[in-house]
This record gives structure tokens, sequence and C-alpha cells, in this order.
């Protein structure tokens, strides 16, 4: 085939469609692979973002310009299609072994994890598109419409991509499974198209995807038992009856499998040692937030009869604690799966005794489960003199917990916070707990109430639907 000769339109279409689906598939796909690591927060979806939107530039460019440097850019077609695949199927083991060392390596490494899964890959397809316009150029009076048609394909493609993973692939399909297919469907139009021109495709571009991508991406371990649609899920022992639940990475509940009533963690301890202290007989308690469902299972151990309902985001979590950590529901512990906030507004009001946000990561937090808003729903469903107790967790800045105690005294005439002395003088991060009431709330060891917790919170700008920086002010520094 002469080099003169335009691409075939439809091989041009189908190679900018793919290409571009497929750095979006990277694109989408990225966050779950980081989110095990530095968190899925603001902080690394901004990193993925930008990252994919450096890596598609410089690819666009590089094409480019080998595109006027080369007499019959299709020969670097297949090559191009080869390392993509290569390299795509590499960034499961690269973020999962890079992930592990830079977990704690500071704001930083949101960036560069991002870079290491994302760049290489994106940069590489992100090069094909120019090459084809070039290839399509034969009739200078026709650049506007090719151009035009080749954007409106490539940009059909990510579309599509963005739809077809972000509603179907990550809810049913595992993220290494999406990787290893997509690196398989471009090796295949690498060596397609290869043959398609030259008969054989780039053998060592075949190799390095052989040899070092596919093997590596299925050996190097997960770090998730459960891959759901909002998180990577483990379930750790400790060599006995107890189970450790990890949420990227994170721990964020202990069961103890032969007793509901053992809190292993502070936090847990103190809401359960406030639950003790209220009138005796069963409680209607709403839990926002179910995680190993620690707390449900121990109120209704200790008050039996209590109305358990608890608000879990996640379906396949909740499934992944009735086969490991041996949750049983009923009547008296429903599980309704879903928005927590949607959830709270379809309560009826004064229905509850007691409300626990347990919803909270390390990292991630759900701005809007944060602000003032909600917090007015949570007084509503709460009967006169009822208890909100949140759990909230931060480092030694004290920011986020700062803003979140005058966002409650903002709704909430009685605040107290209980926390380690430690972390109260910023010298550790720490989960802090936050009761709330309409009535006086009882006093506890290591707790703030009054002016003391006043000067805590000092200036801190109560958090609106409105102004919610969350990411900003969760810091562990």
């Amino acid at each position: 085939m002469d080099a003169a000769t335009p691409l075939n339109n439809r091989i041009a279409a189908g190679l900018v469609f793919l290409t571009s689906g497929a750095v979006l598939v990277l694109e989408i796909v990225g966050l779950r692979l980081v989110g095990p690591y530095v968190g899925v927060t603001l902080s690394s979806s901004t990193a993925i973002i930008g990252v994919a939107l450096a890596a598609i530039a410089y690819g666009a460019w590089t094409g480019g310009w080998l595109a006027d440097r080369r007499g019959d850019p299709r020969r670097l077609l297949s090559p191009l299609l080869l390392l993509g695949a290569a390299a795509t199927a590499a960034t499961l083991p690269i973020v999962r072994v890079a992930g592990a060392w830079l977990r704690d390596a500071g704001p930083s490494s949101v960036l560069l994890l991002a870079a290491m899964a994302l760049f290489v890959p994106a940069a590489l397809l992100s090069a094909v598109t120019p090459l084809v316009v070039k290839l399509q150029l034969a009739d200078l009076a026709h650049t506007g419409r090719v151009v035009g048609r080749l954007s409106s394909v490539g940009t059909l493609g990510a579309i599509t991509a963005t739809f077809a993973t972000g509603f179907v692939l990550v809810a049913t399909v595992p993220t290494s499974v999406i990787l290893l297919v997509l690196a398989g469907v471009l090796a295949l139009a690498g060596f397609g198209f290869g043959g398609y021109w030259r008969r054989t495709g780039n053998l060592s571009a075949a190799a390095a995807f052989v040899v070092i991508g596919v093997p590596l991406g299925i050996v190097t371990p997960s770090p998730c038992d459960v891959e759901t649609a909002y998180t990577c899920a483990a379930v750790g022992e400790d060599g006995g009856e107890g189970r450790v639940l990890f949420l990227n990475g994170a721990q964020h509940s202990y069961v103890d499998l032969g007793d509901p009533k053992h809190l292993e963690y502070a936090y847990t301890q103190w809401i359960g040692s406030y639950v003790d202290g209220l009138p005796a007989g069963p409680l209607d308690v709403l839990h926002v937030g179910g995680g190993g469902f620690t707390l449900p299972r121990y109120v209704a151990a200790t008050r039996p009869g209590s109305d358990n309902l608890v608000l879990e985001l996640d379906p396949a979590l909740v499934e992944l604690d009735r086969r490991r950590l041996g949750l049983r529901t009923g009547p008296l512990l429903r599980v309704e799966t879903g928005d927590a906030r949607a959830g709270l507004r379809r309560q009826p009001s004064a229905s509850r005794d007691l409300v626990i946000g347990d919803a909270f990561g390390h990292l991630a937090v759900p701005w809007h489960l944060t602000t003032r808003e909600l917090v007015t729903d949570v007084r509503r469903v709460l009967r006169p003199g009822g208890v909100y107790a949140l759990n909230v967790i931060d480092g030694p800045a004290r920011r986020f917990v700062r803003a979140e105690v005058a966002t409650i005294a903002a709704v909430f005439p009685f605040v107290t916070l209980v926390a380690p002395r430690p972390a109260l003088r910023g010298e550790t991060g720490s989960n802090f707990v936050v009761f709330a009431s309409t009535s006086p709330v009882r006093a506890m060891p290591d707790s703030l109430t009054g002016e003391e917790l006043r000067a805590f919170v000092g200036g801190a700008r109560v958090l609106t639907d409105d102004y919610a920086p969350v990411d900003q002010l969760l810091t562990w520094d």
C-alpha cells in the first residue's frame, strides 16, 4: 500500500474510537486502583483527572510531531497499540507494589501514584489520533471535515467508555479484569492492524505485553477480598474469633464473632459507654453507616428489643459482612442500602432515641454528611432529648474536627467532644466522638464541653452544603 494512500475511513474511526475510549477507561479505573492506598478523596480524584489530561496533551503533541517526522505514520500505529496494551497490563502490578510503598508517604504520594497508574499508557494511546488524522488528510480541501469527524468519533468513544465503565463494568467486574481485558483488546487491535498493514506486528512490544504485563497483573496480590462499586474491602483475622474489616486499606471495624458486646476500638467503647448510661430499656437507634456493623450488634446485644436501622451505601459490603463477619439481619436489625442522606430524609420526625454517625473513613469522608443541613435533619429525626453520636477521624492539625464540632454546635445547644488528651492537644491524630443533644449531655472522661470546647473550636467555620472543603481540612499532618 502506498504511503500516500489514505487510511480506510472505518479503520481510522475504529482506531480513534478505541484509543480515546481506552484512555477514559484508564482514568475511571485509575481512581479505583489508587483508592486503597491514598483514599478516595477530592485530592485523589483531582490527581487522576489532572494526570489523565496531562497524558492526553503530551501524547497528542508527541503523536502530531511524529506524524510530521515520519514519511509513513501508519507504521507507528501497531507499535503504539501494542505498547499501550503492555503499559495497560503493567499498570495493575505497578500500582499495587508502589501503592504499598507510598501509602504513608504524604500528600505528594497521591500525585505520584496517579502518574504511575495513568501517564504512560494514556500518553501512548493519545498519540494515535494525530497519526490517524495525518493519514486521512489526502485532500487538504477536506481538512476541516476530517478533523471534525475524527474529533467527534474520539469524543463518542470517550463518552461510551465513561458510561460503560462507570455504570456497568465497575459494578460488575473487578478492576483487574477490566484492565487485563482492555490490554487484551488493545493487543488484538495492534496485532490486527499490523497484519492489515504489514502482516506482522511489533514483536518486542508483543513480548512486553505477554511476558511482563499479564503475568504480573495476575500474580500480584490484590489488597481486596471484595472490590465493590464504592470501596476495596478486605477482612483480616487476629488468630481467634476477632475479625478486622479494612476499607480502602484502612482499618474500619473490629468484630468479635463470639461476643457482640466486645468493643475493640476506643471510639466504639466511648459510644458503647454512653449507650450503657442511657435509661434502661429498648432504644430506637438509627445508624448512619454500617461498616462491620459492630455498634448495631452491640446495641442489639446489650439492649434486647431495640430497633436498629442501618443506612449503608454499599450492598456488596453488607453481603461481605454476612459471609465473613457473621452479620444476621432481622426485624430488629434492618439495613437500608443507598445514600445515607437520602435515607435520613425518609425517616419520620421524632422517631429515634439515638443517631450514630459512623460513615467517615480515614481519608474518605462523604462531605454531604458533614454539613449543617445534614445535622439539622438528624435533629428532626431525634426525639426530644435524643442524642447524636458522631465518629470523626482527624490528624494533629484538627481542622476538620473543629469545623465539624462548630457545625454540630450551630444546631444542637449541648455538645461534648471525647478524645484522648494528646489528640485534643494536637500531638497526634485520633478518632474523636461528638455527642450532641437538645438536653445536657452526660460528662465523660477525656471530654471537652462548655468554654473548653469553644476554645478548642476557635474560629472554625460551619460546614454547609454550599461550603464543605472536607478534603482540604482533613490532612494527616
